[in-house]
């Protein structure tokens, strides 16, 4: 059921630029990220993110994950280097680009409904057309009804799906998620990784994805970019091949879904102390 494209290597692997394929939307080019007090969070990294396809950035703790992550996202600024997006340089936000935060960034005073249409309210959307757009997503995250309701009277997970909701209402082509789930319990986020993949099926978006979790980025994902230690360099490429047409159970007991898994955490093992 499960296949991968590349062997985990027995040590680090740090290759040079991949060639830019016509398929890819994002290219990143010798991205460096210094922060004060010379604490060297990325160093050479040069990837190209294909079009449509959902992309795992994974690692130990302190690699880089989420700084490179906001680097695409125009939120932080490299200390070298460049990214593209569409053959355009990222300066900043831009609307091709969404982010879900790890920490929800809803607004504690606004509606639900407010919430999600904030995005389309910068942009000059029309208020009926916004709220329709809003609701439409709400629906689609599976919070048809709370659309009056405020952050605080939400669990985790209903606010985690008003983040996600928020960004899929700006209708981008790529969608930047740092780290979404881990702030619910394990039942909803795999619910949470099901209902990932349904929304990839009908919103057809690029997908950027942080994680810790090894399980869950061979689940959802088509690439794995494995980081290491800091500085976070590029270490391997992988390309897990699920067939997803069985149960979510299914796939997760497959002993080739768990082979999978195993070899990944073999291969960043040498970056856990």
């Amino acid at each position: 059921m499960v296949a991968v494209s590349r062997k985990i290597s027995a040590g680090p692997v740090f290759p040079g630029a991949e060639m830019a394929s016509p398929e890819s939307i994002i290219t990143v080019k010798g991205i460096n990220k210094v922060y004060p007090g010379q604490v060297h969070a990325l160093k050479d990294v040069d990837l190209d993110f294909p079009a449509g396809a959902l992309t795992t950035l994974l690692g130990p703790s302190g690699c880089g994950k989420t700084t490179l992550l906001k680097i695409i996202a125009g939120l932080l600024a490299p200390t070298t280097g460049e990214v593209l997006v569409k053959g355009r340089a990222v300066t900043g936000p831009g609307p091709e680009r969404a982010f879900v935060f790890q920490d929800f960034a809803l607004m504690p005073w606004a509606t639900v409904l407010r919430n999600v249409a904030f995005g389309l309210e910068l942009r000059n959307v029309a208020p009926k057309e916004r709220q329709d757009i809003a609701r439409h997503y709400i629906g689609e995250v599976g919070l048809a009804g709370f659309e009056e309701k405020y952050p605080h009277e939400l669990s985790g997970g209903m606010r985690q799906r008003v983040g996600l909701a928020r960004a899929l209402a700006v209708n981008a082509d790529v969608l930047l998620l740092d780290e979404p789930f881990s702030a619910v319990d394990e039942q909803t986020r795999r619910k949470f990784q099901e209902d990932l993949l349904r929304l990839r099926e009908t919103e057809r978006k690029t997908f950027l994805f942080v994680t810790h979790s090894i399980e869950e980025a061979v689940y959802l994902s088509d690439r794995i970019v494995l980081l290491s230690r800091r500085p976070g360099r590029i270490s391997q490429i992988i390309e897990p091949k699920i067939d997803r047409s069985g149960s979510p159970d299914e796939i997760r007991r497959d002993q080739a879904y768990l082979d999978i898994v195993e070899e990944i955490w073999q291969g960043l093992r040498q970056f856990v102390d």
